[in-house]
């Protein structure tokens, strides 16, 4: 996935973001995206590999491994990072429809006033699209941090997991691969994710407040 270009169109959100939303930003492009890529990846590139039972049974690493880990934490956290910056890409959408409709005001003739100032003071559409858009962000991290929670106890990986399915022969003993660091990026994914989404109510609350 081209990351450079999705960042990119994300810093052209920032001119039109209050100060809570470039703080977000910021927080989404350093200490999310950019660890996504660099380091992340990486740690989670050996999950299956590595990923070793006490039994020479065919079949039965690959059954224990999609058991334990249903969703990989790694497209996991691509999808909720696509789906937590899509409300900021359709406010930018918004703002440039806005500014095409005042460029055609201008060309018939007309000095409209410019519809694309601070976020606090926009009226009308652009208001609520700002509005929504804070808020879907953050239910958006909310909903994946049910969901790790849902699917990783704690949001913690153990050293050692048991597994009887089919076609093991036993209870086996399975042993995932660098247990302490990947919870370490996940901690770090779940902290950074809850300051966003009191980055994005305390934003909302603050537009409502300025209305």
């Amino acid at each position: 996935m081209n990351w450079g270009l999705f960042e990119g169109l994300l810093s052209g959100v920032n001119k039109y973001s209050t100060a809570f939303g470039r703080v977000w930003l910021s927080l989404v492009l350093i200490f999310r995206l950019l660890v996504y890529v660099v380091a992340a990846e990486r740690v989670w590139s050996d999950d299956h590999k590595d990923f070793d039972c006490n039994t020479r049974q065919p079949g039965c690493s690959n059954v224990c491994y999609d058991h334990f880990f249903p969703v990989s934490h790694i497209r996991l956290w691509a999808l909720q990072l696509i789906l937590v910056t899509c409300p900021s890409l359709l406010v930018l959408m918004h703002v440039a429809y806005r500014e095409a409709k005042a460029q055609r005001r201008r060309a018939n003739g007309d000095d409209g006033r410019r519809v694309h100032l601070e976020p606090g003071k926009k009226r009308g559409g652009l208001w609520w699209t700002y509005l929504l858009s804070l808020v879907f962000k953050a239910a958006v991290d909310v909903a994946f941090l049910y969901i790790f929670h849902r699917f990783y106890r704690n949001y913690a990986l153990p050293r050692v997991v048991k597994c009887e399915l089919p076609p093991c022969p036993n209870v086996v003993d399975c042993f995932i691969s660098r247990p302490t660091e990947k919870n370490i990026f996940t901690l770090f994914m779940v902290v950074t994710a809850c300051v966003c989404v009191v980055l994005s109510l305390v934003e909302a609350a603050y537009l409502v407040g300025k209305r």
